[in-house]
């Protein structure tokens, strides 16, 4: 199985720029484009949140746009940029989308099962999962204890040391952590937010970020920093699942670079 995740997409309405300089859009199309040409094709794309940049339904418009050309299975998650009702109505499509309430998911149609969290808080930039997720997050586990399981939620469930990040990251990370040791199938936690690559370890199992396929943040850990965006490349990761193996992840930078050059 190949699961091919992207973060932190920020699409705009046709036209628009994010703080003038970021063509997110554009962007996302040559992600797009990338995946496209993978050899062999992904079975699945995970969206994890920051879909649009201001929730508005004219963003979720141009979203499915340029999703369009993707003829794969996607399953997104909510951020805090998005908005909850207008996500909803722009995947309406998407039977795996609960009708009402949090958009907490789970996919069976795979070797390794597929779980999405929602952590977003209207309003709010950190994020925060809550009793009932948490709860239904531990029954959905325990139902399939012998199946590998990628979780995925928008807000890294651990410090990233981009301190101004970290003030609105996952506010109930603990509580989380509590779930997942009692689940030693969780073979990855997925996450974006940060608009970087970062892993660590976590309740006995490994946890990510996902950078974004637009804009990163900068990388600083100073702890007085005020932060701030960086043009560096956009990437989006693959993770690569065999029963030999296990998961392994990989990151795919997008761009125009030499090569490749064939070895001697």
């Amino acid at each position: 199985m190949l699961l091919v995740q992207m973060s932190d997409l920020h699409v705009l309405a046709p036209g628009r720029q994010l703080s003038g300089i970021v063509d997110t859009g554009r962007l996302l199309a040559e992600a797009v484009a990338a995946v496209r040409a993978l050899d062999p094709q992904p079975d699945a794309i995970l969206l994890s949140g920051d879909l649009v940049d201001t929730g508005q339904a004219e963003e979720y418009q141009h979203l499915r746009q340029l999703l369009a050309p993707l003829n794969l299975p996607v399953y997104v998650i909510p951020g805090n940029h998005d908005a909850i009702a207008n996500l909803r109505d722009a995947f309406a499509d998407h039977p795996y989308l609960p009708a009402h309430g949090r958009l907490n998911w789970v996919v069976e149609d795979f070797p390794v099962r597929l779980i999405g969290l929602d952590s977003s808080v209207a309003g709010h930039s950190d994020g925060c999962l809550g009793d009932e997720t948490l709860r239904w997050l531990d029954d959905t586990l325990a139902a399939a204890p012998d199946r590998p399981t990628l979780v995925a939620l928008h807000h890294p469930p651990f410090p990233t040391g981009i301190r101004h990040m970290d003030r609105i990251g996952l506010q109930d990370a603990n509580a989380l952590r509590a779930v997942i040791s009692r689940h030693p199938q969780v073979e990855r936690l997925l996450s974006g937010h940060v608009h970087r690559a970062v892993q660590t370890r976590f309740a006995g199992t490994l946890a990510s970020a996902c950078p974004s396929t637009a804009h990163q943040i900068e990388f600083n850990l100073n702890d007085q920093h005020r932060g701030g965006f960086i043009m560096e490349p956009p990437a989006f990761q693959v993770h690569a699942w065999t029963a030999a193996a296990g998961l392994v992840s990989h990151l795919v930078p997008v761009g125009h670079f030499s090569g490749p050059h064939r070895f001697n």
